[in-house]
């Protein structure tokens, strides 16, 4: 099926092709349990049985990821009754207190600007096996919609996203080992359900034998000690294997999937709503914004992760009797922050509305345990987008076409999205607009 190229510019009439695309994806991922939260929208808090208490309000879900004295990513129904199992003890996905902030602040380096720049664009790789002339998958990608062909930008995110698991475990990123690092990583996320406290014991032995072979290159970089793998800068930053392991592990299954699936859903959702130019440095004909240049960029990705949101729920383990939104719960309770809720009831897509201060980057938590990997996945947001802007430079419309979303996965996207290019000045022209903007891999 193809977007709603008549809304183009009218927000008013192409909203509802965004919001019916992001619905359908949103059950295609999870027809049950996605239903059923949204259904609990209308009330700040609701208590359901067997589930814990939901949490739908913003500011209420803020007040919960800030008070980590009472309500801890560790405990009953926490996160770390999934992730414990599978990858250790020593992960930031399970830890609290002054363990997790040490191993926050060793992880630091891996995650500053340079380091993910550099890890996104796979430099200092030749020597751990790549071929330095071969064609990153944002390049081919230009090349080809350059050329006048459709491009599935589902798979060109895959591969550029299993580039840099690879890059993660120390591997260097052939075709092969691109798809069998991606297969790995959902295969494991794929088990986990919304409604879900634990893995079954059967599932957890699949996830670490599955989770031990993807990692097993890392393990032989960090003993080594290369410096250009990030295990082996793990391992100069003072991280014991176990916490390099540990780290490497969560990185590969909890950040991947996430920009596999915003970095399409941003290019329809831009489309939908008549910003796609805008998302890529061009002012459209009677559009008008309050900002502009990479602030408008910024804008219009912060409030795509806003509609999309890449983490829909988020658990708590209660560690005092507490009140949430006006309801009483005690030690042992579970709080679920229903995220999907909380962010989508600022209304539909709209990058020139005022920012809720409770509601920003509220998909990445808040407090000691937002998200660490955050820069990671912007800079390979960034990398799609700069690839894009020489296109869009010439004159030529970024053009969505047929989408499929995907079943079975944690984060719901797009299993294909087919983008092409529309009008402008002629083929072979992203060059004189450019190049050196487009990142390689």
């Amino acid at each position: 099926m193809t977007g709603g190229r008549r809304g183009e510019g009218r927000a008013t009439e192409a909203r509802p092709a965004e919001a019916r695309w992001e619905e359908r994806v949103q059950r295609a991922a999870h027809p049950v349990a996605y239903p059923a939260v949204r259904a609990l929208r209308s009330r700040p808090v609701v208590r359901i049985p067997r589930v814990g208490l939901v949490v739908n309000d913003a500011a209420i879900a803020r007040e919960v990821l800030l008070d980590v004295g009472r309500f801890s990513k560790v405990g009953p129904g926490a996160p770390s009754d999934l992730w414990t199992p599978i990858l250790g003890p020593s992960v930031l996905l399970n830890m609290e207190g002054a363990e997790h902030a040490a191993l926050r602040r060793a992880l630091g380096p891996i995650f500053s600007p340079r380091a993910v720049r550099e890890l996104v664009e796979g430099r200092g790789r030749e020597r751990a096996g790549r071929d330095p002339d071969a064609t990153s998958p944002l390049a081919a990608m230009v090349a080809r919609l350059d050329a006048g062909e459709t491009v599935d930008l589902a798979r060109v995110v895959a591969a550029q996203a299993g580039s840099v698991i690879c890059g993660l475990v120390g591997l260097p990123p052939t075709d092969a080992a691109v798809r069998t690092s991606i297969a790995a990583a959902q295969v494991v996320t794929g088990m986990v359900r919304l409604h879900r406290r634990r893995l079954t014991t059967s599932q957890v032995a699949y996830a670490r034998r599955v989770l031990g072979e993807l990692t097993a290159p890392a393990r032989d970089a960090y003993r080594a000690g290369d410096e250009s793998t990030v295990p082996g800068r793990m391992r100069g930053l003072g991280l014991s294997e176990r916490e390099a392991m540990g780290a490497v592990g969560a990185f590969v299954l909890t950040g991947t999937e996430t920009v596999q699936s915003f970095v399409p859903r941003l290019l329809a959702i831009a489309y939908d709503t008549g910003w796609t130019g805008r998302l890529l440095g061009v002012e459209e004909a009677g559009s008008r914004s309050e900002v502009s240049g990479d602030d408008l960029r910024r804008r219009v990705v912060e409030e795509a992760l806003r509609v999309t949101v890449p983490t829909p729920a988020m658990l708590r383990s209660v560690r005092a009797d507490a009140v949430v939104g006006g309801e009483r719960v005690s030690a042992g309770d579970r709080v679920v922050i229903a995220t999907v809720n909380c962010c989508r009831a600022a209304g539909a897509f709209d990058p020139d509305r005022p920012v809720d201060p409770d509601v920003r980057h509220l998909w990445f938590g808040a407090g000691p345990h937002f998200c660490l990997g955050m820069p990671l996945a912007m800079a390979q947001v960034e990398a799609v987008l700069d690839a894009l802007t020489p296109l869009a430079a010439t004159g030529r419309r970024v053009v969505v076409g047929r989408r499929r979303p995907a079943r079975g996965v944690l984060v719901p996207g797009y299993r294909g999205l087919e983008l092409t290019l529309d009008g402008g000045h002629g083929r072979g022209r992203a060059v004189e607009h450019g190049q050196g903007r487009i990142v390689g891999l």
